[in-house]
């Protein structure tokens, strides 16, 4: 993926598990810093599900063009983690929709084991990241183009 200067994202990663959460973090932040991303703001939050509130405040800000959220639901005895995954993953899903910006989910589960977890870290925080500028990049590029009776392809 080429440089993306111009793109800024933010992170948002959870403390619960985080013996797994602040490894991804480092990934994500290295990885930013490859792609040639600024990074503006770093906020944890006690736990994935409680990502939705801190994404929609920084979406409101001007300095940020997207956001990643890293977590890990671990599979437990019951099937709370399908609860917490599915509901965190429809509000961001709803936050990226109604603020017209990106909202990367690096959030490993549910049905994850802490070992099938640990395992994911690197490709989820590396993914997350370059989802997330990939899409600034195109939506910026989509508000400055017009269709000139030609397909106009945005990638």
């Amino acid at each position: 993926m080429a440089r993306s200067e111009e793109i800024r994202i933010a992170l948002v990663v959870a403390e619960f598990n985080y013996d797994i959460t602040s490894m991804m973090l480092n990934k994500a932040l290295s990885h930013a810093e490859f792609l040639g991303v600024k990074v503006t703001y770093v906020v944890k939050t006690p736990g994935s599900y409680d990502a939705p509130l801190p994404v929609k405040s920084l979406l409101e800000r001007n300095d940020v063009d997207a956001v990643v959220v890293l977590g890990a639901i671990i599979k437990g005895e019951t099937k709370h983690d399908e609860l917490v995954a599915h509901q965190v993953a429809r509000k961001l899903m709803d936050l990226s929709l109604e603020y017209r910006k990106p909202v990367a989910l690096g959030i490993i589960g549910p049905g994850a084991t802490r070992l099938q977890a640990m395992e994911r870290i690197e490709e989820y925080a590396r993914r997350a990241v370059e989802a997330a500028v990939k899409q600034a990049k195109r939506i910026k590029k989509l508000a400055t183009t017009k269709y000139l009776d030609k397909t106009v392809y945005v990638e």
